[in-house]
């Protein structure tokens, strides 16, 4: 969604400032006391984008600044050795299981047997 991204963000800010600057001029030109400017509804709808933006925009930084922790914090573990599994292996070699265990036993038996 495009207006998710960062860039297209920073355009709708400068575009709203925009919006906001040449109302301003313009309420200006025609000598509107200040009062009149602050309930403007054109102005107040202009500000109310612009501060929507800006909101928006925070978001998309820590967002943005979150993925970098991530990103780090993925590489940093991915550096940090792995525990071989050698010592296991050498473990369960070394103790049969109870099957293994009475398989070797009937053998055995069959082998006396014979």
């Amino acid at each position: 969604m495009a207006s998710k991204d960062k860039e297209s963000r920073l355009a709708q800010m400068d575009y709203w400032e925009e919006q906001l600057k040449q109302r301003l001029a313009r309420l200006a030109e025609k000598d509107v006391a200040p009062e009149a400017i602050a309930k403007d509804t054109e102005v107040k709808k202009f500000r109310a984008k612009v501060r929507d933006t800006r909101d928006r925009l925070a978001v998309i930084e820590e967002k943005e600044k979150k993925q970098a922790e991530m990103a780090k914090a993925k590489a940093k573990k991915a550096a940090k050795p792995k525990k071989s599994k050698k010592k296991k292996q050498q473990e369960e070699k070394a103790a049969e299981s109870k099957r293994q265990q009475k398989k070797k036993k009937k053998k055995e038996k069959k082998a006396k047997a014979q």
